[in-house]
């Protein structure tokens, strides 16, 4: 992380962009249980991502305080477990 990433995330701080998580605990609990279910990493993959899509993961998984490869991760496996659907991650992290 460079100067111009802290001054952005202290810009959108002070501006009201970020919004407390309701009930942190539970929610970084749920998604630690998610990231050791996947933590047996026998596989590697490589996949082209958007920077726009990359810099919100890296945001929302600063949120969580957790790696974004982690996020990622979960929610891969959430998906490809079937709990995450298109209805139900309106309500992810």
């Amino acid at each position: 992380m460079n100067d111009n990433d802290e001054k952005e995330i202290i810009e959108s701080i002070e501006s009201g962009e970020w919004e407390s998580v309701k009930d942190f605990n539970a929610v970084k609990n749920q998604l630690m249980k998610a990231a050791s279910e996947t933590a047996l990493k026998d596989y590697r993959i490589n996949v082209r991502v958007s920077k726009r899509d990359v810099e919100a993961l890296k945001t929302k998984a600063l949120e969580e305080g957790i790696p974004y490869q982690t996020l990622v991760t979960s929610i891969l496996h959430k998906y490809v477990t079937g709990k995450l659907t298109e209805s139900s991650n309106r309500n992810f992290a």
